[in-house]
């Protein structure tokens, strides 16, 4: 169990909404590793949190996105609302957004399957795309069409391979080959998403080596 994600989602839940841990929560929870970086996401709109948790505690910068942060127990806390995206025009950024209801919709905006595992208030898992068997079985997978997703956010290039270091996955040959030859598209991200990415591949790498 985790106090952060108990405390929490009690009190999502005491105001009628649900919380769910996703991505690396998720995946260090279920492997029983330490948990560095805490994602939650949530059928509460920035709108709806800001009316139960203390604003003093809340970064809202990006909350017409469906993104704040909030600082607890001296940790950064990422909450996101279930959403459905459209269109990526600048290789980054969707043309718009929806906040949903539906975990079975959220999913499919994700990039990889081992992405998109959802652990509840009582931690049952939650997996439309199993990706839990998948980061049982070290895999890497996309959820979609490997090139369109790579097209809609090259960053997702990085991600692969940091997730396949982090966690000692096998990708399929002809994915690695797609995520080879499309590193150009790398050009169109900014400079300061790039290091940001790099930085955490730095942090793996200094874990591997501890460990």
């Amino acid at each position: 169990m985790n106090k952060i994600f108990d405390d929490l989602a009690y009190i999502f839940s005491k105001n009628d909404f649900s919380l769910y841990m996703i991505g690396s929560t998720s995946r260090d929870y279920l492997l029983n590793r330490e948990i560095f970086d805490y994602d939650f996401v949530s059928d509460a709109t920035p709108l709806e949190i800001k009316k139960f948790l203390d604003n003093d505690k809340l970064n809202l910068t990006f909350e017409k996105f469906g993104t704040i942060k909030y600082f607890c127990l001296d940790k950064k806390i990422d909450i996101v609302t279930l959403r459905k995206e459209f269109d990526y025009k600048d290789s980054r950024h969707p043309s718009k957004i929806i906040f949903i209801k539906d975990i079975k919709e959220d999913y499919l905006r994700r990039d990889f399957t081992i992405n998109a595992i959802y652990i509840d208030k009582n931690y049952n898992i939650i997996d439309p795309a199993n990706g839990y068997n998948d980061l049982k079985n070290k895999k890497l997978r996309f959820i979609k069409d490997p090139l369109i997703s790579i097209k809609e956010d090259p960053l997702r290039i990085l991600r692969a391979y940091r997730f396949i270091k982090e966690y000692n996955l096998s990708i399929d040959e002809d994915v690695l080959k797609i995520l080879k030859e499309n590193e150009f598209l790398l050009k169109n991200i900014k400079e300061a998403k790039i290091k940001e990415e790099k930085r955490k591949y730095e942090e793996v790498l200094k874990r591997c080596i501890t460990n």
